[in-house]
């Protein structure tokens, strides 16, 4: 994978539908997260939302990656939702032991933490005393949801300022392609149901900006949201910061064409940055085009 100057991905590395594009037509299950990293550098681990993940998986996930790629798992929500931040202990160091194993391996990202959306500006005293149990040497986001957090007062300006003060990035969530027009299909439907409606931020809090945009199935549509990011992407790396851009689609299907096109977008506005290598099932074999000579 060649040095993009700044982090894309997907928010999974397994989907089925990638194969002869992200994976090669003949990939078993076992092969996508490899193949999957040999064509974006970076993926939001969802997964670790629902259940920790083992040390030995994470070893494995570790081994399976290619080298410099960066997972950016997500606190798993019985720390964010179930306990609220509280009476997590051990929760916490079962997720901080599979944070040191990637850490190691040189394969870890911005671990980020998504608050459910009644968390407002009471719990910000509880957010802190979690933030500064938390180890240094790790990176952190966090999202938010609660509309005070998007208000442009004073409650925003706390938050952006417990952030900025221990160099954790804000996580800026961007729906407004997804809300843009009324759903064409059951999986636009379903993902208008689920995913928030907050304002857009271009926040810069850490070392890390990190954007999550959802967008629409039809790739073309997005375009105008892709292109409005590009330049602020452009001009975080610029300044040395490194970005993470997560593509959303409500059909995972098409989250790798979203992805590739905010790239192309990005180049657009900063030419120097390297143009992306073909998806790995669609590259020749090795060795065919010599095979195909003789």
């Amino acid at each position: 994978m060649v040095d993009l100057l700044y982090f894309l991905g997907c928010p999974v590395w397994a989907c089925p539908a990638w194969t002869g594009s992200v994976f090669r037509a003949d990939a078993r299950r076992s092969d996508w997260l490899r193949q999957y990293s040999q064509n974006f550098p970076t993926v939001e681990g969802n997964s670790s939302f629902y259940a920790i993940p083992t040390v030995d998986v994470a070893r494995r996930w570790a081994a399976e990656a290619a080298s410099g790629f960066q997972f950016a798992l997500k606190f798993p929500r019985v720390i964010s939702h179930d306990k609220s931040l509280t009476a997590c202990d051990a929760e916490l160091s079962a997720f901080l032991a599979v944070l040191e194993v990637l850490g190691a391996a040189d394969r870890l990202g911005p671990s980020f933490l998504q608050l459910p959306a009644h968390f407002g500006p009471d719990g910000l005293p509880r957010l802190e005393r979690f933030l500064d149990q938390l180890p240094g040497g790790f990176p952190y986001a966090v999202e938010v949801r609660h509309p005070a957090f998007f208000a442009g007062g004073g409650d925003e300006r706390a938050f952006d300022d417990l952030l900025a003060a221990r160099s954790i990035d804000r996580v800026l969530f961007d729906s407004r392609a997804l809300y843009s027009a009324p759903p064409t299909d059951d999986c636009e439907a379903e993902s208008q149901r689920r995913k928030p409606r907050v304002p857009w931020r271009k926040t810069v809090t850490g070392k890390r900006p990190l954007v999550r945009f959802v967008g629409r199935d039809n790739v073309d549509t997005t375009v105008p949201w892709l292109a409005e990011w590009a330049p602020i992407v452009a001009g975080w790396i610029s300044t040395g910061l490194r970005p993470f851009f997560f593509t959303h689609a409500p059909d995972d299907a098409f989250a790798p064409a979203m992805a590739r096109r905010f790239h192309e977008e990005l180049r657009r506005v900063s030419p120097a940055i390297p143009p992306l290598p073909a998806l790995l099932g669609e590259r020749p074999e090795p060795g065919l085009r010599q095979r195909e000579l003789f």
